[in-house]
C-alpha cells in the first residue's frame, strides 16, 4: 500500500500512476445507474479478488473488448469455445473460475432485470443510511472499512440468486466504486464533488 500523502488534496490510495488518478479523479464514487456500466463494475470487482486494482485498470479496455462492452445479454450467450478463447487471451485475467462466473452472473442478471426492471433498481436498494456513516478524514479511517451490513446483504442476495465472486468485501468495493457511498476522504478534493452528484441523482425506483 503505497504510503499516505499529506495535503495532497486527493486520496492517497491512487499514487501518481496518470490511469489511477484519472479514475479516482472522474469515476470513483460517482453514482451509476446505467445496467451496463454496473454490470461490468461488479464483474471487474470479482476479477480483481487476489490482485491489485491497477492491475484491472489496466486491462479494462481488453476486458471490455472480450466481453462484449459486459452487455450481459451478450455475455449470457458465451458458450464452451467463447471460454477457451477467453483463456487464451493474455490481455485479461486467464482464471477459468472467474470468467465462468463472468457468464453465470450475466445470465442471472438478465433474471433480475424480469424481475426488478433494472440492476440499478435491485443494486440501489441496498444503499446505506450515510447519515450514519462517520467521516473518513484520514487514511487509517478508510483501510478500517472493509466491508457493511449492506454490502454483507447484499452479497448474500446475489449468492442465494446463483451470482459467482460476490463476497461482502468485492460488493463493498463494488458499493464504492458506484457511488452507494463516499468513500473518498474528507480532505479529498473530490469529496464535495461527489456528494453534490449524490445529492442530485435520481435512485431507480
Amino acid at each position: 500500500m503505497a504510503a499516505e500523502k499529506k495535503d495532497s488534496g486527493r486520496c492517497w490510495w491512487c499514487g501518481d500512476d496518470p490511469l489511477y488518478v484519472e479514475y479516482h479523479d472522474t469515476e470513483w464514487g460517482l453514482p451509476v445507474d446505467h445496467d451496463v456500466r454496473l454490470f461490468e463494475k461488479v464483474c471487474l470487482e470479482g476479477f480483481q479478488s487476489g490482485l491489485s486494482w491497477l492491475t484491472i485498470l489496466r486491462k479494462r479496455e481488453n476486458f471490455r473488448a472480450a466481453f462484449s462492452g459486459f452487455d450481459f445479454n451478450k455475455v449470457a450467450r458465451f458458450g464452451d469455445k467463447k471460454v477457451e478463447t477467453l483463456l487464451q487471451d493474455a490481455g485479461i485475467v486467464r482464471n477459468r473460475a472467474k470468467i465462468l462466473a463472468t457468464i453465470n452472473n450475466a445470465k442471472q442478471a438478465r433474471e433480475m432485470v424480469k424481475e426488478f426492471g433494472s440492476l440499478s433498481a435491485f443494486f440501489w436498494q441496498y444503499e446505506p443510511d450515510t447519515s450514519k456513516r462517520p467521516p473518513l478524514r484520514v487514511q487509517k479511517d478508510l483501510c478500517a472499512i472493509t466491508t457493511c451490513p449492506e454490502a454483507k446483504a447484499l452479497s448474500k442476495d446475489l449468492k442465494k440468486r446463483g451470482w459467482s465472486f460476490v463476497g461482502p468485501t468485492t460488493i463493498y468495493a463494488f458499493m464504492q466504486s458506484m457511488g452507494m457511498v463516499n468513500d473518498h476522504l474528507t480532505t479529498c478534493s473530490s469529496h464535495r464533488k461527489v456528494e453534490a452528484a449524490r445529492r442530485k441523482f435520481k435512485r431507480p425506483i
